[in-house]
């Protein structure tokens, strides 16, 4: 048993001094040249390694400066949006702008063709806030709802057909725009009559 110790340590010795090893295969080859030809060197395995290793570390790279790209335009995007959000409204409004200009600059206007010039700036605004989805909230004779109005004031119903809750008045209307509330409509509301 002390002899295969001796002989393993020997040859143990012979592979880390770079020595040919005693024992040989069928062509006389030794074992370190069996070794080398079916396993790469580990200088090989390390460059191959070392070569992926940096290939990845590349890809990681591209696509970090992708990600901070992308991100980047994003935020100038949101920007830009923030900034021009209006600027199609703001393009509706400006014939509206240039007649009530035009109907001030004409200073020989009866009360007629004046009151017809306001009522064509009117319908000029609507068809500007209906383009930009900007709905008006009108409730007269509608059920009360907290979400849309605000109740000023409550009076006893004219009448026994009007329901409690019903809207009688509306004092300033209401506007919403794309069904998100900018203004609510301010009303007044009937009551139950005290009995």
């Amino acid at each position: 048993m002390q002899e295969n110790n001796t002989r393993e340590t020997l040859l143990a010795a012979d592979l880390i001094d770079g020595a040919p090893s005693a024992p040989s295969g069928e062509n006389g080859e030794t074992f370190t040249e069996l070794q080398a030809d079916v396993m790469p060197s580990l200088e090989e395995m390390l460059k191959t390694a070392e070569l992926k290793a940096q290939e990845h570390h590349d890809a990681w790279l591209r696509a970090k400066a992708e990600t901070e790209n992308v991100r980047r335009r994003a935020a100038e995007d949101i920007d830009k949006a923030r900034k021009f959000a209006v600027e199609k409204f703001a393009n509706e409004l400006l014939p509206v702008k240039d007649s009530l200009e035009a109907a001030l600059a004409n200073e020989n206007q009866s009360a007629e063709n004046l009151k017809a010039g306001v009522e064509l700036t009117l319908r000029q605004l609507s068809n500007a806030f209906e383009k930009s989805r900007l709905v008006e909230i009108s409730p007269l004779g509608e059920k009360f709802d907290p979400h849309k109005h605000q109740a000023i004031s409550q009076i006893e119903a004219p009448d026994a057909a009007t329901e409690p809750n019903t809207v009688l008045t509306v004092l300033q209307k209401g506007y919403s725009l794309a069904d998100r509330l900018l203004r609510s409509a301010m009303v007044v509301v009937s009551k139950a009559k005290a009995e």
